[in-house]
């Protein structure tokens, strides 16, 4: 009978022994593996021929490799070698449940092996078979482990270049493409939000991630400098629900104010909402009472005065010619109106008529634009764009 040592392994040469014996049936035990993974393991039968035979190497791999393990006692092994026989790629292919399938299912054969040969024999291979197979569990785990962090790493770079073309007005389809990649699926509705970054980036775009999943919105976030861009896309609505979605994160942003841009249909125009957002972010501070977050439109007045032509141009076209093709009286009228402090009867007295048709024409205003002549900042918003569309007129 084979004496122990005090480790709980025979001498070496009564190892080598038992591994040579045992390795003499290795190409039998292999074949059997493989039979029952296949047999047990439906994903086996999925893969290609080229995915097959690599699993079958990593299987003879761990097959020898505890043989070679066994017989040096546990030492000057590095059981986690046994992955190196198959290339990176397989970790991709196979998921880590599957290698657990697949080294469960090895060692459980092995194990069947073991059963046959002597008695005095198999007490240290089970030990063995033990200690080896927690090696390798650490081993698959530290495998996928690096995958997951390479992956990640790639993602991240990928996600912010995406972003960054977003940002930069370049997104084309090239840019759609790789943002499928990254589980973009084309949402019906785009908006993009830029506020000021966080201590830490990386966590709070996980906090967000976890937010926008439960409003079942797609999200590509990347930190650019010192502030955070965010590229949301779903079924927005109005723009004042994106802007209520958006109020139950703003907390993971940085001091300061966040903007929300318009919403687009699709990543190749969401330029334009970026475009908006950042002429708000460098206007916003010209309205401290502005709620955060705050809709870009909500800041036109400030980003026309900071110079943004776009904003100029929306105040013209979308609030002060819809005035004017309804009928010349709506424009004279909300004008006195401005020219009279905001007096309904002054401005009646000063249009000749009666001061209910100042109040239906400021309606009227109000219907058409949007922006009520009533509301201090509609008001603002208004008598600006009347200035600014007489200027382009």
């Amino acid at each position: 009978m084979t004496t122990a040592t005090e480790a709980g392994w025979p001498p070496p040469k009564a190892r080598l022994a038992i591994a040579r014996r045992l390795g003499a049936s290795a190409a039998e035990m292999t074949t059997a593996a493989l039979a029952r993974i296949a047999e047990e393991h439906r994903w086996f039968g999925e893969l290609d021929a080229e995915h097959r035979s690599w699993i079958t190497v990593v299987a003879r791999s761990g097959i020898d490799g505890f043989l070679e393990w066994f017989a040096a006692g546990g030492r000057d092994q590095a059981p986690g070698s046994v992955f190196d026989a198959a290339p990176r790629a397989l970790a991709r292919r196979i998921t880590l449940n599957q290698t657990v399938d697949l080294v469960r299912t090895t060692i459980d054969t092995v194990e069947d092996r073991i059963a046959s040969l002597p008695e005095d024999e198999q007490a240290p291979l089970r030990i063995g078979i033990l200690r080896y197979s927690r090696e390798i569990a650490f081993a698959a785990a530290q495998v996928y482990a690096r995958a997951a962090e390479v992956r990640g790493a790639w993602d991240a770079r990928l996600e912010a270049l995406v972003v960054d073309a977003v940002v930069r007005g370049e997104a084309d389809e090239s840019v759609v493409s790789r943002a499928s990649t990254l589980g973009w699926a084309s949402p019906p509705a785009i908006a993009v939000v830029i506020g000021a970054a966080p201590s830490d980036p990386g966590r709070a775009v996980e906090a967000i991630r976890q937010v926008a999943a439960r409003h079942s919105l797609d999200l590509l976030a990347a930190p650019q400098g010192d502030r955070l861009v965010l590229v949301i896309g779903g079924e927005l609505g109005t723009s004042a629900e994106l802007v209520r979605q958006v109020g139950d994160f703003v907390g993971h942003f940085g001091a300061g104010q966040v903007v929300v841009g318009p919403i687009v249909a699709d990543l190749v125009e969401a330029a334009r909402s970026a475009r908006a957002a950042l002429s708000g972010m460098r206007a916003a501070r010209a309205w401290p009472e502005a709620p955060r977050p705050v809709a870009a439109e909500d800041l036109l007045p400030e980003r026309a005065l900071a110079g943004d032509g776009h904003a100029r141009r929306t105040l013209a076209n979308e609030l002060y010619r819809p005035v004017v093709e309804a009928g010349r009286d709506l424009a004279d009228t909300l004008a006195a109106f401005f020219d009279t402090g905001g007096s309904i009867e002054a401005t009646a007295r000063a249009q000749y008529v009666h001061p209910n048709t100042v109040r239906y024409r400021l309606r009227r205003v109000h219907e058409l634009t949007g922006f009520s002549p009533l509301d201090p900042r509609g008001g603002y918003a208004l008598h600006l764009a009347l200035t600014l569309g007489r200027l382009l007129d």
